[in-house]
């Protein structure tokens, strides 16, 4: 969620218990880190893979935490059944648990989805991978979608990498039905390497140039194990073919050191971004050797990596030789730009007495994009639907959403309105401002990003009644001032979602002396106009570099989503 300032203001006028088997391993530390997972092709002659299998992401997982009974192990095509130590009753096999919906099923997947997908990229890569395993089609954007799209299809198409929209359609759609739609955002406080990087040893240490995104290198982000990850513009030297690759760095590269309060200087207020808080990454004492070592030294470190004026000359040299060794290039020179940034290395764990938490980095708003994510995975394909089922997750909302891949682009109406065009064609209708206008008019945005969840120690600075807790359900969040996009029927819609589903909802507004954040929801819900509205789950420590939510939650996520996308047809036929 964007905190709103009055400075960003004006910039956008221009206690439930778990069952134990479903929460091992999350809580114990990362083994050696995985490499993002690559889309695979379709495979029409395989036997499809079941969604749970997808879910729970077991073809990237160690043996030992792929428990599955006799049945469901049989469900699996043998190229991708993993090695299984054990065979398990149907009581405690992960996909059986997953099939009837128990939130707790959702835990893990989730705290190992937060740990092996640390950036906007890797987080687009993983579901690329997971739409694609489960029989998604892609739809390039240079592509034509002119008469590719039918009734009962599945579809994905992504934007620079960072933002990604899945769909269905019904096996009954006819143009000018309506979309049932979850919009969220990947992108999460960061502090990104600059253009030139490097910097002058100081002190015998190696340091890093880098600047907040959003509200980064806040007060949280002192004395954290920092990694490093994100993606790479490559230039394969022998064809000459540019592309991007991505790499995450699989231990603490980085650190940004406190000061001792001995010196008088406190680390928790106002502290200078620029000057005192740059990341070390290593050590160089080269200088305190003899002179003609230490000239032969810094003559080794000024030997340019790369061909005058390239990029790489303008970042640490060891660090451009390091990601080029982990992409596996043969020279530096390949590198020709990067975007990375640093990330807290701990991995996502389960915690707390039954561990009912769950204590991970990038909470916001991971969150709610993988439970709206997962939820269109598992929703229904045996119904008769006649809607769209869509879900959109975007880049660039804790900085206004104002890039393409934000939602203040056209990334999400364009998607929408070339699918319903592609679709109409193969049923010889004319698509134009009617049936556009009477697609939207029948459609519904849930506006997803996470809420406030009720701070103990801060209870006063909440408003009675509106105090959301873990493990209960989705907040609904209101806002007068149009901040939220919630009104009366909207909230009423979302509460017939909740009793189709069985779920409990929430409600979370802001006191009167404080100021709400913003969503995606109030920009795109007036771009089309559709009915929408905001919630999210609620997490604890929202801006911090780690936060805390309930271990039940996304489990919650997905289940009242994929409520939203599975009945939205018939809910929609109340208002009629």
């Amino acid at each position: 969620m964007t905190k709103q300032t009055p400075e960003s203001l004006r910039a956008r006028a221009s206690n439930l218990s778990l069952r134990m088997q479903a929460l091992s391993g999350p809580n114990s530390p990362a083994a050696t880190p995985r490499p993002a997972k690559t889309p695979t092709a379709p495979r029409p002659n395989n036997k499809p893979i079941p969604t749970e299998f997808i879910i729970a992401d077991m073809a990237n997982r160690p043996a030992s935490e792929n428990l599955i009974c006799a049945p469901c192990l049989s469900t699996i095509p043998p190229p991708n059944r993993p090695v299984i130590h054990h065979v398990v009753s149907t009581d405690t096999c992960r996909l059986c648990a997953l099939r009837t919906g128990d939130p707790a099923a959702y835990t893990k997947p989730f705290c190992d989805f937060m740990t092996d997908n640390p950036t906007v990229f890797h987080t687009v890569a993983h579901f690329r991978a997971q739409l694609t395993d489960a029989g998604f089609e892609e739809l390039p954007a240079r592509a034509s979608w002119s008469d590719r799209l039918r009734p009962g299809g599945k579809y994905w198409t992504t934007r620079n990498g960072s933002a990604l929209i899945a769909f269905t359609v019904g096996s009954s759609y006819q143009p000018g039905n309506g979309v049932a739609m979850i919009a969220g955002h990947i992108d999460a406080l960061t502090a990104r390497l600059k253009p030139v990087s490097a910097r002058p040893n100081a002190a015998g240490y190696v340091q890093l140039g880098v600047a907040p995104y959003s509200g980064a290198l806040n007060s949280t982000w002192w004395d954290r194990d920092l990694s490093i990850g994100g993606r790479v513009v490559v230039r394969d030297p022998s064809s000459g073919k540019t592309s991007t690759r991505l790499v995450k760095l699989g231990w603490p590269i980085a650190r940004i050191p406190s000061l001792a309060p001995h010196f008088g200087v406190g680390m928790t207020g106002s502290n200078n971004k620029e000057t005192e808080m740059v990341p070390i990454i290593g050590l160089d004492n080269s200088d305190l050797a003899g002179t003609d070592a230490a000239a032969a030294a810094a003559a080794a470190a000024a030997e340019p990596i790369g061909p005058p004026g390239s990029f790489v000359n303008s970042q640490p040299p060891k660090l451009v030789k390091l990601i080029a060794s982990e992409l596996g290039l043969d020279s530096p020179s390949s590198i020709l730009d990067w975007e990375l940034e640093l990330y807290d290395s701990q991995p996502a764990q389960t915690g707390g007495m039954d561990r009912e938490f769950i204590f991970a980095p990038r909470i916001d708003d991971k969150l709610c994009s993988w439970s709206a994510l997962t939820a269109l995975l598992a929703s229904s394909s045996s119904l008769d639907h006649g809607h769209i089922k869509l879900v959109a997750l975007f880049d660039n909302e804790e900085i206004g959403s104002l890039l393409r891949q934000g939602a203040r682009g056209n990334f999400l109406p364009q998607t929408i309105e070339r699918a319903v065009e592609s679709l109409a064609s193969s049923s010889s209708t004319s698509v134009g401002t009617d049936v556009m206008a009477r697609t939207y008019a029948a459609s519904f945005l849930l506006s997803a990003d996470v809420s406030h969840a009720g701070n103990p120690n801060f209870l006063s600075r909440y408003l009675d009644g509106h105090v959301p807790r873990l493990n209960v359900g989705l907040a609904v969040s209101a806002d007068p001032n149009g901040h939220m996009t919630t009104d009366a029927v909207s909230s009423a819609i979302l509460r017939r979602v909740a009793e189709r589903s069985g779920c409990r909802l929430q409600v979370f507004q802001i006191r009167n002396d404080s100021r709400s954040g913003g969503t995606v929801g109030p920009m795109l819900s007036a771009a089309m106009g559709v009915r929408a509205a905001d919630a999210g789950l609620p997490q604890l420590s929202m801006h911090s570099i780690r936060a805390t939510t309930g271990s039940l939650d996304p489990g919650l996520g997905v289940k009242i989503f994929k409520s939203l996308l599975d009945h939205w047809e018939e809910i929609d036929a109340e208002w009629q």
